[in-house]
Parts: structure tokens; C-alpha cells; sequence
């Protein structure tokens, strides 16, 4: 075995970069939109005009790096990844983000997981908890040359659970992230303990013949949802180059393209700011224009769509556990997901949406807690972990 240097790493602006991004949202030009369009065909320029302005102009972004500062940030072998350690017996945890986000979308949860005694929770309940960035989002580094799909970030997850030290662990997702928890189980079920996920991602055809009434209405469903709400996936997944000319030069192009979809995805009403603040919308849009990530984080669209059918219709084996948010995109019926996974639990919660570990952290926290109590075993599942700073660690 060769080895893996791990090393921290904070979130840091280059020299000029700030000052380069408000001078270029102070030039924004700005298109024209009908009397009242609102939000009814894309983002609301009213509401939009207002976030880049604060952007420009008040937005604190040295206060914000503080406190990413605060979260323990690592890197290895091209990986960005959060892990904070838990005192005593843990069960190990990779949670796996979508677009359009990264770890951003776990930092919330972090704590309520790896201290849980502290937030009113059974200590018993505690994880340590690795949070990675995708290749091509957030701050790990652009695949070079074709785009990865779900399988192969799955193998990378895996690889960098054997770097930190860990043989078995749970695993979570939602969006693109529930896609990879689900290989990684399907790849790795010696070492993937359960695993839970927000959603079952978009529907494929399984070629069942036997759908229930059920299930054909949640086709329906999620086809007209596809018709109304999925050209921007078809645009990743088909000119995805296109794209990313405009919103890796355009700040305002790039709060446009992300907003909308965290207005229309979470649970909150019609009105973003309930479900994020304008500091948390910004911190995700300003680390997407420092890193250059908006192109690669929509190519993966394009390595997903390539998957062969047959590996969508393999079944997890693995104890599953799926959560249903209500301003979540899509409800897949529970007979749906027996399909192709072994289902050990499917609640339906109270609050949240596609975004929930962000929208509702305890929520989210207490559905993990519940689902993994009985995959904990008796002992430390922490195997020979080496230090974090500066090191060298086994390598795959």
C-alpha cells in the first residue's frame, strides 16, 4: 500500500477575487422580463436585483470564511472532505450532497451528529462523520478528463473511507448523492453497514411489467414534473459547456441558475429566504465562483446518463431507510422503492425539502440517529485511524 497525504485546509479567497466578483455584479446588464412575471418563467429579476446588490454591497464574506474555518476541512488525493471525529464507540458515516450544492449542504448537521448529547439526543447515537465534496463541486478537485459518474465517485468514497482508517460505515444522500450512496452499497456491501437516502432520484425504466396503480400514478407524476421543472437537467446532461460559458462569467447568471432551483426544491412557501438566509444562499454561490465549479458540478449529468439500464435495475441488499420531505421534488411509493432496495424503514416527515439537512437539521439528525441505532454493533468501528494533520495514511 502506497501512501495518502491528508492535510487541512480552510476556504480562503485569492487576492483581488472578492473585489473581482463585486465589480462584476456592479456591471451586471440585466435582461428585460414581462409586467409581473414573478417567478413564473425562471428566477424573479425583482428578488434577484435585490440579492446582487447585497452581494456587492454588503455581503461579509471574510466573516463567512471564519466560519467555515470552524469546521474540520481536509484534503486527499483530490478529495475536499469534512471529518470531525466523535469521542467513544462511533458508527462512521459518509453523507453524500447533489447539486447545487456540496458538503455546504451537511455543515448544519455536523455537530448534531457527532455530539448529539449536546443538542438534547441520546449520546449513544454519535457518528464521525465524513462529509466529501464530489469531484468537480465544491473545493475538490475538476476531473480531468471525462466527467465521473455515480459508480465511480462511489469507488472514490470508499477508497477515502480506507485512507481515514475506517473498514465499515453507514452512508446517506440525497439528489445526485442518493444516486451514489446507492453504488456504494451495491459495490461495497461488506463494508456499507445500512444505508439511507432522501429520494430514489429520477425514475428509469426497470421494464417491470407489474406496476401497481400506485406507482404508474407516481410515473405520471414524475413525468409531468420533468415536462415543468427538468429542462435544466436536460441542458446538463446534453450542452452542458454551453452553459457553463455564461455562468462561470456572470455572477448574477450564476445566482440566477442556482436560486431558482433553491426556491422551487425546498419547503418554503413560494419565499427562499424562509428556508435559507441571504448569507447561506451567498456562501454557497460565492465558493461556487472561487472554485470555477458551476461546469464540472453539471457534467456529471452527462456521466450519469450514460449508466447502462442494467445497473439501475440491481438491488441493494444493504438495510435501506428513505426519507420523505414534503417540499422534497418527488415521493416515490413505497413499492416503488422495494423495487431495488431492501427496505427497512420510509417516513414521512413533518418539514423540509430537497435540501432538508439544511432546511431542517434536527429533523434530518433524528431520522439518521433512528434509522442507524440498530446497525451500531457493540464496538468501536474505527480501525487504526491515523492522525489528520500533516500525514500520511494507508492509500487503496
Amino acid at each position: 500500500m502506497s501512501a495518502a497525504h491528508i492535510e487541512p485546509f480552510r476556504v480562503r479567497a485569492g487576492v483581488g477575487e472578492i473585489e473581482d466578483l463585486r465589480a462584476r455584479l456592479r456591471a451586471t446588464r440585466w435582461p428585460d422580463a414581462p409586467e409581473d412575471a414573478g417567478w413564473s418563467l425562471g428566477v424573479d429579476l425583482g428578488y434577484l436585483r435585490e440579492l446582487v446588490t447585497y452581494w456587492a454591497e454588503e455581503f461579509d464574506w471574510p466573516a463567512q470564511e471564519a466560519a467555515l474555518a470552524r469546521l474540520p476541512r481536509f484534503r486527499s488525493r483530490g478529495l475536499a472532505f469534512l471529518h470531525q471525529r466523535a469521542a467513544g464507540p462511533v458508527l462512521p458515516l459518509v453523507l453524500c450532497h447533489g447539486w447545487p450544492d456540496s458538503s455546504w449542504r451537511y455543515e448544519k448537521v455536523l455537530p448534531l451528529l457527532t455530539d448529539p448529547g449536546a443538542h438534547g439526543a441520546d449520546p449513544a447515537d454519535v457518528f464521525d462523520v465524513v462529509v466529501p465534496d464530489m469531484p468537480g463541486f465544491g473545493h475538490s478537485d475538476r476531473p480531468r478528463g471525462a466527467p465521473l459518474d455515480s459508480i465511480a465517485v462511489a469507488g472514490l468514497f470508499a477508497e477515502l473511507m480506507t485512507v481515514l482508517g475506517y473498514d465499515r460505515f453507514g452512508v446517506a444522500g440525497g439528489d445526485i448523492g442518493s444516486s451514489v450512496s446507492r453504488f456504494l452499497a451495491l459495490d461495497h456491501p461488506d463494508r456499507v453497514v445500512a444505508v439511507h437516502r432522501m429520494e430514489a432520484s429520477m425514475p428509469v425504466d426497470l421494464g417491470a411489467a407489474d406496476l401497481t396503480a400506485e406507482e404508474r400514478a407516481w410515473l405520471d407524476t414524475a413525468a409531468a414534473w420533468k415536462s415543468g421543472e427538468g429542462a435544466y437537467a436536460d441542458l446538463h446532461r446534453t450542452k452542458p459547456q454551453t452553459a457553463a460559458v455564461g455562468l462561470t462569467d456572470s455572477p448574477a447568471g450564476l445566482a440566477a441558475w442556482v436560486v431558482e432551483k433553491l426556491r422551487s426544491w425546498s419547503d418554503c412557501d413560494g419565499d427562499v429566504e424562509k428556508s435559507f438566509t441571504r448569507d447561506e444562499i451567498l456562501t454557497l454561490l460565492t465558493r461556487y465562483w472561487l472554485t470555477g465549479t458551476i461546469g464540472s458540478s453539471m457534467r456529471m449529468y452527462a456521466a450519469n446518463a450514460a449508466i447502462p439500464a442494467d445497473q439501475h435495475a440491481r438491488k441493494v441488499e444493504v438495510p435501506s431507510g428513505f426519507a420523505r420531505f414534503p417540499g422534497d421534488t418527488l415521493h416515490p411509493p413505497r413499492a416503488w422503492l422495494e423495487r431495488t432496495a431492501n427496505v427497512v424503514r420510509l417516513t414521512d416527515l413533518e418539514r423540509g425539502g430537497h435540501f432538508a439537512p439544511y432546511e431542517e437539521p434536527e429533523l434530518y439528525a433524528r431520522e439518521l440517529r433512528e434509522f442507524f441505532r440498530p446497525y451500531r454493533g457493540t464496538g468501536d468501528q474505527r480501525i487504526g485511524l491515523p492522525p489528520v494533520t500533516g500525514t500520511t495514511a494507508p492509500e487503496m
